[in-house]
C-alpha cells in the first residue's frame, strides 16, 4: 500500500461509490461522516410515513468496510479545509492531512431566508427528520381524538406539505392513504377520513422536472386520494398555528418542508465560486477550480450537462460522480492518461403517488400507474444494500399491500420541538 492518503468527507451515495471504486488501488482512505450510518435517502419518506423502520434503510458505515483494512472510518464533523496546508479540521480539534480530498457533504433544507420556519416545518434529509415527522403525524391524530374544540381538531387533522417535487408528492400521497384507509377503524371520536392533506407548490404544476403528461397524471392521482393541491402561490408564513399560502391562512398543526435545498459549506471552505444553492462550481473532471487535488461531488457540486442544464441532485448522479472520481484518482496514481471529462447519463426519473401508483420518465419511454409502481419498487429493492434489507423492505411492502396496515406506526422519543399540550 502506498502512502497516498485520500480523505473522503460524506458517507452518502457519492462518497461510498468513490470508496468502493478505490478498492485495490493501494491507497489509504479515511471516510469521515457526522453520522455512523449510510442512509438510503430515496426511501426516507417511507420512514416518515410509518411504512418502513429506520433499520431497513440505514446501515452502519463501519460494517460496510469491516473487510477493507485500507479504509478508516471516523465519526466526526468537518469544520473547515486548509487547501494550502492540505488539511481538514474536525470539530473537537482533530486535524487530518490529505493528498487527495473528496467532499461529498450533501445538502440540507433551504427556507429561502426564513430559517425561523424550520422548528414548525421540518424538512426531510436525515433519519432524525423522518422520525420527527412520523411522531408529529401520529401525535396529531392522537391529540385530535381527545380534542373537544372543533376548530382545534380540524387544525390537528390538517397536514400541509410545502413543495411538490418527488418528496412532497410522495409524502402527501402516503399521509392521505394513512388517514383515509389505514386509520379509520382505530379511532372512536374522530373520523380520520375527514383529514385534509394540503400540498403547496409555488410553481405551475406538481413534479415540474417530469414531462407534463406525467405531472398531470400525478396531480389527478393525488386528487383522487383527497389531496388538496395549491399551485402558483408561494408560502408566505409558517407558524405553530398554520401556514399562509399567498394571502390565505390554513390552520394546520403539522407542516413538512419539501420546497428546496442548500448545499453544505464546501464552497466556502475552499474559497471557490458557488451557484445560488451554495453548490461549488467545479471543473469538468469534478475538481475544485485551482485545486486539482480536491474534488467536489454529489449535492455539494454544481455540475453542468452537455445541454447546459445542471446535473440533478439525485442518488444516481452522485454515484456516477463518485465512480468517475475514483477512476481519475486511479489514473493519476498509475501514471495513465486522465479519463474523459465527466458525463452524466440520466437513467430516468421516478416518483410514487401512494401505494399503488407511480410515474417513471425514461425519456422516450414514459410509464404510469400500477405497472410503474412495481418497476419503481423493484428498482429500489435492487439498489438497497444487503440481502437482509431487500427482504425486509419487500416484506413490509407486501404486508401493507395485502393488509392495508403500516408496520412502523410507533411514537418514539419525546416531542421537544412543539408544545405537547
Amino acid at each position: 500500500m502506498s502512502d497516498h492518503h485520500v480523505v473522503v468527507v460524506g458517507g452518502g451515495f457519492g462518497g461510498l461509490q468513490l470508496v468502493n471504486g478505490l478498492k485495490g488501488a493501494g491507497v489509504k482512505v479515511t471516510l469521515v461522516d457526522r453520522r455512523n450510518h449510510h442512509l438510503f435517502q430515496p426511501l426516507l419518506y417511507q420512514v416518515a410515513t410509518t411504512i418502513l423502520s429506520t433499520s431497513e434503510i440505514a446501515w452502519p458505515i463501519r460494517r460496510l468496510y469491516a473487510d477493507r483494512p485500507d479504509v478508516t472510518v471516523l465519526l466526526g464533523e468537518v469544520m473547515g479545509v486548509d487547501s494550502a496546508a492540505k488539511t481538514v479540521s474536525l470539530r473537537g480539534g482533530m486535524t487530518l492531512g490529505y493528498d487527495t480530498l473528496v467532499l461529498a457533504t450533501g445538502a440540507t433544507h433551504a427556507y429561502f431566508g426564513h430559517d425561523e420556519w424550520e422548528p414548525v416545518a421540518p424538512g426531510l434529509k436525515t433519519l432524525e427528520d423522518a422520525t420527527t415527522i412520523r411522531r408529529r403525524v401520529l401525535l396529531a391524530f392522537e391529540k385530535a381524538e381527545m380534542e373537544s374544540d372543533p376548530a382545534v381538531r380540524d387544525a390537528l387533522l390538517t397536514f400541509t406539505i410545502v413543495g411538490a417535487g418527488p418528496t412532497g408528492v410522495e409524502l402527501a400521497g402516503i399521509i392521505a392513504e394513512l388517514a383515509h384507509f389505514t386509520l379509520p377503524k382505530e379511532f372512536r371520536n374522530i373520523d380520520t377520513r375527514k383529514t385534509r392533506v394540503v400540498l403547496v407548490e409555488a410553481g405551475p404544476r406538481v413534479l415540474p422536472a417530469f414531462a407534463e403528461e406525467l405531472s398531470a397524471y400525478a396531480q389527478t392521482a393525488l386528487e383522487k386520494l383527497g389531496v388538496e393541491i395549491h399551485l402558483g402561490r408561494p408560502v408566505t408564513d409558517c407558524n405553530a398555528d398554520g401556514v399562509k399560502i399567498g394571502e390565505t391562512f390554513v390552520a394546520s398543526r403539522t407542516i413538512v418542508w419539501a420546497a428546496g435545498v442548500t448545499a453544505s459549506p464546501a464552497a466556502r471552505w475552499l474559497g471557490v465560486a458557488a451557484d445560488r444553492a451554495g453548490r461549488a462550481v467545479v471543473e469538468r473532471d469534478l475538481s475544485a477550480p485551482g485545486l486539482p487535488d480536491v474534488f467536489v461531488i454529489g449535492d455539494t457540486a454544481s455540475v453542468m450537462r452537455e445541454d447546459g442544464k445542471p446535473v440533478p441532485g439525485i442518488a444516481p448522479a452522485a454515484k456516477q460522480q463518485g465512480g468517475y472520481v475514483a477512476k481519475v484518482i486511479r489514473a493519476r496514481l498509475s501514471g495513465k492518461s486522465a479519463p474523459a471529462p465527466f458525463r452524466y447519463r440520466h437513467q430516468g426519473s421516478l416518483a410514487t403517488i401512494g401505494q399503488s401508483a407511480a410515474i417513471i420518465d425514461f425519456g422516450r419511454i414514459k410509464l404510469k400507474g400500477w405497472i410503474a409502481w412495481w418497476i419503481w419498487g423493484l428498482a429500489h429493492i435492487y439498489f438497497l444494500i444487503g440481502t437482509r434489507s431487500r427482504f425486509s423492505v419487500a416484506w413490509s411492502w407486501l404486508w401493507i399491500y395485502l393488509s392495508g396496515q403500516h408496520s412502523a406506526r410507533l411514537i418514539t422519543q419525546r416531542e421537544t420541538m412543539r408544545q405537547e399540550g
